[in-house]
């Protein structure tokens, strides 16, 4: 649970002014009820167009007598009119005592492969198959969260299509707030996006937790500049869940370089 929890709470012409090849790292606590459940570390890597990112997420606190979850994470892409278009995303993790891995790829915003070890478990009459057309335009849910803007109030005018090996989803983002940040790393401006999220294909119809996401829940995300790259990667978020609300908060965001 923790590492999907992070993943669906961190689940963004070509961007930025970046001149030259800059990194940066953020590290995030994920707490839900109040209670820190998953702490994660992300270093991402900007050249040009191009990004790289590979993260970390454990759980923790007193998740940990519940949940051992836990993995890795990476994506490679880049941006392509202002939205982000993977390459290959791979998430490996460790649930339960057993090893599990998605494997995923992309060529110009179509996947071209999709490898779950072990293998998916086979689905009922009630579940929404994904069809070929599903896969086309869409990216991975950790270059989801990245997002290429010219400005500020550009950062939340957009929907992507994401793909996470199983489920296609939207997600929407609207304008909500501004605010401001600080951190070790980081102190300076933020930008707060509402976040709608709606289901496409790969689920369970009917299943409760997707219905309040889809329709009652109150999702923000806050979004930070990562240095004057003009790409903005998220700084916290909050979503609501039918028994409490699910925080990410970043501990520390800063480039590296």
């Amino acid at each position: 649970m923790a590492l999907r929890a992070a993943l669906a709470a961190l689940a963004l012409a070509t961007a930025t002014g970046a001149e030259a090849e800059q990194s940066f790292s953020g590290d995030y606590t994920v707490s839900f009820l109040g209670l820190t459940i998953a702490r994660s570390t992300f270093s991402t890597r900007l050249d040009g167009p191009d990004f790289r990112v590979n993260g970390s997420v454990n759980a923790a606190g007193l998740a940990v007598l519940f949940d051992d979850t836990s993995g890795t994470v990476s994506t490679t892409g880049r941006f392509a009119r202002r939205m982000p278009q993977a390459d290959d995303f791979r998430v490996d993790y460790t649930e339960g005592g057993k090893s599990r891995m998605i494997l995923i790829g992309f060529r110009n915003g179509t996947v071209t492969r999709t490898l779950n070890v072990p293998p998916l478990k086979k689905r009922g009459s009630d579940w929404v198959p994904i069809e070929k057309a599903h896969l086309v335009g869409v990216t991975d849910p950790l270059s989801a969260v990245l997002v290429a803007a010219d400005s500020p109030d550009r950062v939340c005018h957009r929907t992507v299509r994401i793909y996470d090996g199983e489920m296609r989803a939207d997600l929407t983002l609207t304008p909500h707030s501004s605010g401001t940040i600080s951190v070790p790393g980081y102190e300076g401006p933020t930008v707060v996006c509402r976040l709608h999220f709606t289901p496409v294909a790969g689920y369970r119809k009917g299943r409760r937790a997707l219905e309040f996401l889809k329709n009652r829940a109150q999702m923000h995300i806050s979004f930070a500049q990562i240095g004057t790259t003009g790409v903005y990667a998220p700084v916290h978020a909050t979503i609501g869940t039918q028994i409490g609300t699910l925080t990410v908060s970043a501990r520390g965001f800063g480039v590296a370089n």
